[in-house]
């Protein structure tokens, strides 16, 4: 058994307490640079003279350098978020790894593009060993499934329903060429094919040498005009770049449906299974399914396993659809359930690893069976989106996809992929299956060596995000027990919205007695103010944290349970259809070190109690 990561050694730390290391880093990667500079066609004379350097006007454009640097700094330090620090529970961000920054800023000398591999020969075969670090985190077989990395997970998500769109249609394109192949099967048998048996008939027709003109018949060649490829299903909690895929790929809105979630804020499988029966007797195609791992605003983790075994029961009916896990925020918290070998653990063998090696306080009761047996379904999708730049601790930009079968990059691909070895990647052909050109060769070498550094399994990743995850349970359990905050005779309370699957905790503050829902939220929205940008200068907030509204619109009836827990006025939510709630995402892995937790607890209550004091004395 390997000696698991320290996780105070990964950062720079809160107090910069690692910067001596840092620092040394710096010196050695500036230092690397400077002599691979030097060393190529070491005869040659130097263009920039010392004579030069003295001159007036070389010595006033490096001060103007210097000057416009320090006031970039000063801009910075002014008006930053200070995610480092354990008082940021805000949005998804924290400190990022000393590895990865450090990897960033190596790779940023030599500027690769990871567009062309004539412009990125290293960056380039680093993403493709980045795609199979991701695909053996989900549980795929690296050598059959592909990844890369993107510029984040909106362009992921376009991606998994490119490939989901361009599958569908292909069925049609191999009746328009090979018909024999289809024989018998009807528009309806055409759009429900499995991807397996879709993905068979394109290497029937790479076989018969008919590929290419096979893409001329589908999608890509004909477009969307008259084509009905089905709806796109997705929870309510889907992240907005679903309603703009929908828009991008001419897909249409009116065919993006939203699956009701429940009080818990993941999908519900009844309402799902509902949703297909209706579309199924009209005769109505589905396109894609989308389930999420790590809700954008809960952090709610959907019941994918449950979701596996529906598709499957309806691929035995003869109805088969496209299956995508936006696991853009949680894909990382996978590592918590894996061995040294990458295996997949048993229930207890988790919890006893987790205990034993301090991943998680034994009496921290986050591990359900349901959060379990999702993470455990995920080999079991078509396509998954991972973001390295949220819970991988990496700079922005890194996001990612993976696909459980590489053959369907074939049908995106502006090469013919195929006709390589099909049983490795080809860097040079990278560019020819992915939706952006230009992309920084340095974000994918911070990926790689995040990953060099820290394994991904419960030893290294998992010790970081268990670390998170139990600062996140502290934290809701707090605000579950919390007493009172009385400000100038008048009483506040707080309720959090819902028991956190990874470490998104939200909850929303009332002053008892108040029966109105749109006060309510204002005193939310004030806090909110007091607690972020908008009070002024960032840096002297005592705690960050972020917000968001839970609509009528976007979650129907679901946030009325929550504001039934206040007590106020029967109808208020029917009325107003909108409750704002304060969100606290804690990725950091300092909380529960930070002094002591209680020290921690009691500094946040009475940051907030002066927040309240402030909102009611200006009232």
């Amino acid at each position: 058994m390997s000696e698991p990561t320290n996780v105070n050694a990964l950062f720079l730390g809160p107090k910069a307490e690692n910067y001596p290391f840092f620092r040394e880093m710096l010196n050695y990667l500036m230092d690397d640079h400077a002599q691979w500079r030097r060393h190529f066609h070491p005869d040659d004379a130097p263009v920039v003279t010392g004579e030069e350097q003295a001159r007036p006007d070389f010595l006033a454009t490096l001060q103007q350098t210097r000057e416009a640097l320090i006031e970039l700094a000063g801009n910075l330090q002014i008006h930053s978020t200070p995610w480092f620090s354990p008082r940021y529970l805000g949005h998804m961000n924290a400190d990022t790894l000393l590895a990865a920054n450090l990897g960033y800023m190596l790779t940023l000398l030599y500027n690769p593009n990871n567009c062309a591999y004539e412009g990125s020969p290293a960056t380039t075969a680093l993403e493709i060993e980045v795609g199979r670090h991701l695909a053996a985190l989900m549980g795929y077989d690296p050598q059959k499934a592909w990844g890369h990395i993107t510029s984040g997970g909106t362009v992921a998500n376009y991606e998994a329903i490119w490939m989901a769109r361009n599958l569908k249609s292909f069925p049609f394109a191999i009746r328009a060429i090979l018909p024999d192949l289809v024989a018998g099967l009807d528009d309806w048998q055409l759009l429900n094919l499995p991807t397996a048996r879709i993905l068979d008939l394109a290497d029937r027709a790479k076989e018969a040498g008919l590929f290419e003109e096979a893409r001329r018949h589908s999608v890509r060649g004909t477009g969307m005009t008259g084509r009905n490829l089905g709806k796109i299903l997705v929870p309510q909690s889907k992240h907005y770049s679903w309603t703009k895929a929908a828009d991008i790929f001419g897909i249409g809105q009116e065919n993006l449906i939203s699956v009701p979630v429940q009080d818990d804020y993941r999908m519900d499988v009844a309402a799902l299974k509902r949703t297909i029966d209706r579309l199924a007797a009209d005769r109505s195609p589905i396109l894609a399914v989308v389930a999420v791992c790590g809700t954008t605003e809960e952090g709610a983790v959907d019941k994918i396993h449950e979701i596996v075994r529906l598709r499957d029961r309806y691929e035995d009916r003869g109805v088969s659809f496209y299956l995508h896990i936006d696991a853009a925020y949680g894909g990382y918290a996978r590592s918590l359930f894996l061995d040294e070998d990458g295996g997949f653990m048993g229930y207890n063998e988790v919890g006893r690893r987790h205990s034993r090696q301090g991943v998680l306080d034994p009496d921290t009761d986050w591990l359900s069976t349901d959060v379990y047996e999702s993470f455990k379904a995920m080999p079991e999708v078509d396509s998954i989106t991972v973001d390295p730049h949220k819970l991988g601790y990496v700079p922005y930009a890194a996001g990612a996809v993976v696909a459980r079968d590489r053959r369907i990059i074939d049908l995106i691909s502006f090469f013919a992929a195929y006709v390589f070895e099909k049983t490795d990647d080809n860097p040079m052909l990278l560019g020819s299956y992915i939706m952006e050109g230009s992309k920084a060769g340095a974000a994918v070498a911070a990926v790689w060596m995040a990953h060099r550094v820290v394994p991904l399994n419960v030893t290294g990743y998992g010790r970081i995000i268990g670390y998170s995850i139990e600062g996140a349970y502290r934290f809701y359990h707090s605000l579950l027990a919390a007493g009172p905050i009385e400000v100038g005779g008048r009483t506040f309370e707080v309720i959090p919205l819902a028991r956190p699957d990874i470490n998104i905790v939200d909850y929303a503050f009332h002053e008892r007695g108040n029966p109105s829902l749109e006060e309510m939220n204002r005193l939310n929205q004030a806090i909110y103010a007091e607690c972020s940008y908008k009070s002024g200068p960032i840096y002297t907030n005592d705690f960050i944290t972020s917000k968001t509204a839970l609509t009528r619109e976007e979650y129907g009836e679901t946030p009325g349970a929550f504001v039934a827990k206040f007590g106020l006025r029967s109808g208020e939510w029917e009325a107003l259809g909108s409750i704002y709630v304060l969100r606290s995402c804690i990725l950091t892995p300092y909380l529960m070190g930070h002094t002591t937790y209680e020290a921690y607890w009691a500094n946040f209550m009475g940051a907030m109690g002066r927040a309240i004091s402030r909102i009611c004395e200006g009232a």
